[in-house]
């Protein structure tokens, strides 16, 4: 049975998830500590769970979702850090974000493995999907585990939102494209685990989301082997 932590850290309430099935090890997607305090929280998780980390996947470079990748590799003896490289250029302007938002400035020292669209990453006994979503950053991904119809979302897609693409590096019409061709298209069924706020389900978001229409369709309607939505927008 897969278990899934969650703690909401830093000014942006960012959703860190600690994802295990096997006893003993686990996965951390998007660790958002920032401090000492939350950092403290974070490893009070992970010996109350009796897990231990074999990898950490990034959904993006943006600080609130990197903050504790260089504590976590460090503390566990170099274990891999999971980011699509497109996003390099992302955290190394972090220091930037972090102060015009009077933030801390994150340690961005980790090493990062490279990952593309379509890549299965097995770690801690759980396979994932990559899937590429630019658009938020251009290097954003989600991550899907299938046989649990689970995906982790990361800025990319909300309960009734998406990500903002304003902070630099971002593109709106990448954005849309990655959503409607590659995250709505999933079974109904799959429950997605964002970046921030709740969780919610495709099917929720393909007939509600109002940052979607005017593709939004009574969900006994969708037909799943449709042509991918074409994005033209008007100049």
């Amino acid at each position: 049975m897969l278990n899934i932590d969650i703690l909401t850290f830093n000014l942006f309430e960012e959703k860190t998830y600690i994802v295990s099935r096997s006893a003993g090890s686990c996965v951390i997607v998007d660790p958002g500590c920032s401090s000492e305090a939350e950092r403290k929280s974070l490893m009070d998780t992970l010996a109350h769970e009796e897990v231990i980390p074999r990898a950490v996947l990034l959904t993006h470079g943006h600080l609130d979702h990197i903050y504790g990748a260089a504590f976590i590799q460090s503390a566990y003896h170099g274990i891999p850090v999971y980011m699509n490289s497109s996003d390099m250029k992302v955290v190394q302007s972090m220091g930037a974000m972090a102060h015009r938002f009077n933030m801390e400035v994150p340690d961005i020292g980790f090493k990062t493995t490279d990952i593309h669209d379509g890549d299965t990453l097995k770690e801690a006994g759980i396979s994932f999907r990559v899937i590429q979503t630019p658009g938020h950053t251009p290097g954003g991904v989600c991550y899907l585990i299938e046989d649990e119809a689970v995906l982790f979302s990361g800025d990319t897609l909300f309960a009734g939102a998406i990500g903002r693409t304003d902070l630099g590096y971002g593109e709106y019409d990448d954005e849309i494209r990655s959503i409607m061709e590659k995250i709505i298209l999933l079974d109904p069924s799959v429950k997605v685990y964002p970046g921030h706020g709740p969780a919610t389900t495709i099917g929720d978001e393909r007939t509600a989301n109002p940052f979607l229409e005017p593709f939004n369709e009574p969900e006994e309607e969708f037909n799943p082997d449709a042509e991918p939505v074409v994005i033209h927008r008007s100049q």
